[in-house]
């Protein structure tokens, strides 16, 4: 299979990991909230594939949910944010176990911030309650990303030359 076909290939893959693992919520503490587990899922592509291909996935993942109508444009905006945020996070600080246990919270938080400025509402009101969810990305952020750095040296874009 040649370069491109994988590439192509592959970022679909993560476009739909993202969008799958975007309706699996988990409850929290804090009435209201919930804890997505795209966050992590993201935060870990963009580690071990890089910006370019997390930036283009996630953008076919928010395109692809807004046409089915599972996602609005306030949901894409939300989504973007984070993306680019944790993106930048990386393009700037490197792919650090640090820098990976930070940049989905600061992520999260820029984009609770941004979306209180939209709905013209407190950001604390928003802030708050993604306050669990924001420890679990960063909790699930570094183990994911093992485990899918682990995954893609053993069957990754390496094998471009082997029968897969």
């Amino acid at each position: 299979m040649n370069h491109r076909l994988y590439s192509l290939i592959e970022t679909s893959l993560l476009a739909s990991f993202i969008s799958v693992t975007g309706f699996i919520k988990i409850p929290t503490f804090i009435m209201g909230s919930e804890f997505q587990m795209s966050a992590p899922i993201a935060v870990a592509i963009c580690a071990v594939f890089g910006f370019k291909r997390y930036i283009i996935a996630g953008i076919l993942s928010s395109i692809t949910l807004f046409l089915m109508g599972a996602h609005t444009l306030i949901h894409v905006e939300i989504a973007m944010i984070f993306r680019i945020v944790v993106g930048i996070s990386m393009a700037l600080f490197g792919r650090h176990t640090g820098v990976i246990l930070i940049a989905g919270p600061l992520g999260t938080l820029v984009a609770r911030i941004v979306l209180a400025f939209t709905l013209q509402v407190p950001a604390i009101v928003l802030i708050i309650p993604a306050i669990p969810g924001m420890l679990l990305t960063a909790f699930m952020s570094v183990p994911l990303t093992k485990l899918l750095r682990k995954t893609d040296q053993q069957i990754g874009g390496k094998q471009y030359g082997k029968a897969l």
